[in-house]
């Protein structure tokens, strides 16, 4: 399995594969809350693409996951008391990590996650939200090293006023 940066070419292969998510997954109260169109959407998934941030966890040419990876935090992760002093440009943030619904419950996540951390090495840590719901998304990030930094009850299009799950991992 390879972790491949996605071009321009792949923007529908990978608006399928979210958007396929979205509808398998819509159900289920402990995943994202994510409906096509708010969250995730053609616009944003379009700006990971043209910053080289998108991409695809990928077995020949079959899609497994879906992950976008920016280089530096935002100004929205500077309310939380983290644990690694670190710059913005010294973090890397992972957003819409999602693995396919045929591969859900068979390790993919982690496999995705790993790829992740050596894509960003260089880096002092890294960093995730998660609406606090997600408690599958949390037991994989604990699993995984990460810890709890806090929380923030922000908007989000999809979901209204909600709390979101801080987590980071030192590197």
């Amino acid at each position: 399995m390879e972790l491949i940066c996605a071009r321009n070419k792949d923007f529908q292969t990978i608006r399928n594969a979210y958007m396929d998510i979205c509808e398998q997954t819509k159900h289920m109260k402990e995943y994202g809350k994510w409906v096509y169109g708010l969250h995730p959407s053609d616009d944003l998934i379009q700006s990971y693409i043209e910053k080289e941030a998108m991409y695809m966890l990928k077995e020949q040419e079959e899609i497994i996951g879906l992950v976008a990876i920016t280089q530096s935090q935002e100004d929205s992760y500077h309310g939380i008391q983290w644990r690694v002093l670190a710059k913005d440009e010294e973090v890397a943030v992972i957003h819409l990590l999602s693995i396919c619904p045929s591969y859900q419950g068979k390790g993919m996540s982690k496999i995705c996650m790993e790829k992740v951390f050596d894509l960003v090495k260089e880096k002092k840590a890294i960093r995730l939200d998660a609406l606090s719901c997600n408690t599958i998304a949390h037991q994989l990030y604990r699993s995984l090293g990460f810890v709890y930094c806090g929380k923030q009850n922000l908007y989000a299009s999809n979901t209204g006023w909600i709390d979101f799950f801080f987590f980071e991992k030192e590197l």
